[in-house]
């Protein structure tokens, strides 16, 4: 399997844990379990702090992941298996797994370099689709 569709594998995991942060992060300003567990009709009570900033990095994660998933989706169909879609996954991946505990403990400024750092790997993911690149060995 190549390695950047592990990479989407893994990112799709980190998705999950994404949702499960801000789910979390926010059930006790919301009234807890009962309210989780209730037919939820009615606004939903907004939440402040580290659970604001928890949904916030889930809803930014669900914006970018369908773009990278996308794109190393159609690397593979393709065949482009090259050193930009590795690099680019790879700079994806480990950027989405720091972005989350740095929105959540709320540090900006590292907070909008690491979205760059994501950014910058799927614009590599996209690059490598349509240049012809040296290939990626291991």
């Amino acid at each position: 399997m190549p390695v950047e569709i592990r990479l989407l594998a893994w990112s799709c995991l980190l998705g999950l844990v994404h949702i499960l942060a801000a789910a979390y992060g926010g059930l006790n300003q919301r009234g807890g379990f009962p309210w989780a567990a209730g037919n939820r009709e009615g606004p939903t009570p907004e939440v402040t702090g580290a659970a604001a900033r928890l949904e916030r990095a889930s809803k930014n994660f669900l914006e970018t992941f369908p773009i990278f998933a996308a794109l190393v989706l159609a690397c593979a169909v393709t065949g482009r298996h090259n050193t930009a879609v590795v690099y680019g996954a790879y700079l994806y991946f480990f950027a989405r797994l720091v972005y989350l505990p740095v929105y959540g403990f709320g540090i900006p400024k590292v907070r909008s370099a690491v979205w760059c750092v994501s950014l910058l790997g799927i614009l590599l993911v996209f690059w490598g689709l349509f240049i012809k690149i040296l290939p990626y060995s291991a």
